[in-house]
């Protein structure tokens, strides 16, 4: 899936990553980067931002966003069998999943 259509998945689940309050920095591998930016009163998704600094960096592939997404892909599922890893705040990781299951 091309980076564009992610963030256009991500978009859709604006609403609820509204309440994030936070950064999170998707690492994608080859396929880019995408900066969720949840802190202003808008969700910012930026595709390959020029500042990586976030409060939690999530390393998965483009195919994993897709599943996680979509709900089809257990966060903690991803996490225990290596699919996803998680670098800074586990806490943010953690309010990230509970509001994709909304």
């Amino acid at each position: 899936m091309a980076l564009e259509d992610l963030i256009g998945e991500m978009q859709s689940k604006a609403d609820q990553l509204k309440e994030l309050h936070h950064t999170v920095l998707f690492d994608l591998g080859d396929d880019g980067k995408i900066l969720l930016d949840a802190t202003g009163d808008e969700v910012k998704i930026i595709p390959n931002p020029d500042n990586e600094d976030a409060e939690t960096t999530l390393a998965l592939s483009a195919d994993n966003m897709v599943k996680l997404i979509n709900g089809d892909l257990n966060p903690m599922v991803a996490f225990t069998l290596g699919k996803l890893k998680v670098f800074g705040s586990k806490g943010i990781a953690l309010k990230l999943s509970s509001l994709l299951d909304k």
